[in-house]
């Protein structure tokens, strides 16, 4: 065996052995019932360390949520946040509210400014507008 392969192995079964080391959470689920009593820093990383009341740990990378995963989350708690934070999920719900009108705006736009630059180029568009708002009106 080379050097490189005898190191690449030992690089293995260090990996091996810290994925399996004694007290890692490796699931959120895991967590539940258990207070974190510190969090401490990783050196070189954004990373941290919790560490569990019952001995465990868990290693955890930066809160950094996307969008969706924000909404999806605090909708999911939704029943709570708003007893909590009712103000806030107010104001929430409102910008939720002005978010979903504005894409409705910026569609119908996006549409009617379709047919507008087609109109020229598929002179049978007309037609199929008019037979389109004809069915609707039936």
């Amino acid at each position: 065996m080379s050097a490189n392969e005898a190191k690449w192995k030992a690089n293995q079964e260090k990996v091996a052995f810290l994925k399996q080391f004694p007290g890692l959470l490796l699931s959120w689920d895991e967590v539940t019932g258990r207070t974190i009593t510190s969090v401490t820093a990783i050196d070189q990383s954004d990373g941290k360390v919790l560490m569990l009341d019952n001995g465990t740990f868990a290693i955890v990378s930066p809160l950094k949520p996307e969008p969706k995963e924000l909404r999806d989350g605090i909708t999911a708690v939704a029943t709570r946040l708003r007893d909590l934070y009712p103000e806030a999920y107010r104001e929430y719900e409102a910008l939720a509210q002005r978010d979903r009108e504005a894409t409705r705006t910026a569609r119908l736009e996006n549409i009617l400014g379709a047919i507008h630059n087609n109109l020229d180029d598929i002179p049978e568009l007309k037609d199929r507008i008019r037979s389109l708002v004809k069915q609707w009106n039936s």
